[in-house]
């Protein structure tokens, strides 16, 4: 699980304008219609192609558990692309991000300042920049540590530092045990 990627993803899904469908049944259809195809579907979820049949004509309804979880993951992240694509787009270039965190911050400064790192709960509003970076990392494929190191550094310049009024010698900012995350577009 991704905590960082979800968050982001959990983000864009508030821009939809319909919801997924809900029923295993419309959400396998779904899945063929945009695969092209059952066999497809079938290698994407692990199952038989027969199994694939059987929910596309409802006779089967009720997915075991994991099953259930995979077919929402792979509608969700197929679910209205352009959508999701403006949205993306207008906080990478105008509107930003809002990043809602508890998680465990300190940082590396020079010595003789404070680097005691402890529990805060920041509400904070990044520039576009940072939202087009994240976004960008998610799609080229970069795992949790790679968002969260930019997310780290935008909390440095953003919060830590507000925009180079304060702090211009904090080197790093460490984000780390990270209790709540959650991104607002």
């Amino acid at each position: 699980m991704s905590l960082f990627g979800d968050g982001l993803d959990a983000a864009v899904q508030k821009a939809f304008t319909r919801p997924a469908p809900k029923a295993a049944g419309p959400r396998m259809r779904y899945l063929v219609k945009q695969l092209k195809g059952t066999r497809p579907v079938a290698e994407l979820l692990g199952i038989s192609q027969r199994t694939v049949e059987r929910y596309v004509k409802d006779q089967l309804k009720k997915p075991r558990p994991d099953l259930a979880a995979r077919l929402e993951r792979e509608v969700m992240r197929r679910w209205q692309p352009q959508i999701r694509a403006k949205a993306r787009q207008r906080a990478a270039t105008t509107g930003g991000i809002v990043i809602d965190t508890r998680a465990r911050m300190g940082y590396t400064a020079p010595i003789g300042s404070t680097d005691q790192d402890r529990i805060r709960h920041l509400t904070v509003a990044l520039p576009p920049q940072y939202a087009a970076r994240l976004f960008h990392a998610q799609e080229t494929g970069a795992g949790d540590r790679e968002l969260k190191q930019i997310a780290a550094e935008a909390l440095k310049e953003v919060y830590f530092q507000d925009g180079g009024r304060r702090a211009g010698t904090l080197e790093e900012v460490r984000f780390t045990d990270v209790e709540h995350l959650e991104f607002e577009l």
